[in-house]
């Protein structure tokens, strides 16, 4: 795995390889993570993927990703942030609880939908509990609730991977 904030590394893997996507740390606004400071990189980035031939590969966005200080951005909120990732051409956003595990605020995701129109990804917390509140979203990524006791470092629990699919596929939408 690549270290975070090593998004142009990132980009160079998935040419390699024919990936389709790419997710970003740090494209927009710099901001204090548990690696030390990560700087801005959506210009550098886009350059990047064009010199190398790969603008076909998407760029999906952290916004006030979890794990970090975003202090010196204090003064806007997630829905600007995704407004601003969205202005300096990320293709997505993937919103946030402040740590692993931890659920995305709903109200804070459903301001970030009205605010982009692009792709909008809950990056954190979904679990068999709480899914359907996140299911107006274009993806889910789901990590520890797939692990035995829902933490991170365990091995895959698949009746845990079976239930959350059962309930994604059995709710009936609006």
């Amino acid at each position: 795995m690549l270290s975070k904030g090593a998004n142009k590394e990132a980009m160079a893997v998935a040419q390699a390889v024919g990936a389709q996507f790419i997710r970003a740390e740090g494209f927009i606004f710099a901001h204090v993570a548990d690696e030390g400071w990560i700087d801005a990189c959506a210009g550098e980035l886009l350059r990047y993927r064009h010199t190398i031939g790969a603008d076909n590969i998407l760029v999906i966005t952290d916004v006030k990703k979890k794990h970090s200080c975003h202090a010196v951005t204090s003064d806007m909120d997630v829905a600007a942030t995704a407004k601003n990732a969205e202005y300096f051409l990320s293709d997505g956003v993937v919103v946030t609880g402040h740590s692993t595990a931890e659920p995305v605020d709903v109200i804070q995701l459903n301001s970030v939908l009205e605010a982009v129109n692009i792709p909008v990804i809950v990056g954190s917390g979904a679990t068999v509990d709480n899914v359907t509140q996140y299911l107006h979203c274009h993806a889910i990524i789901v990590g520890s609730h797939f692990k035995y006791n829902g933490v991170w470092c365990n091995d895959i629990d698949s009746e845990r991977v079976i239930a959350f699919m059962d309930r994604v596929q059995s709710y009936t939408y609006d």
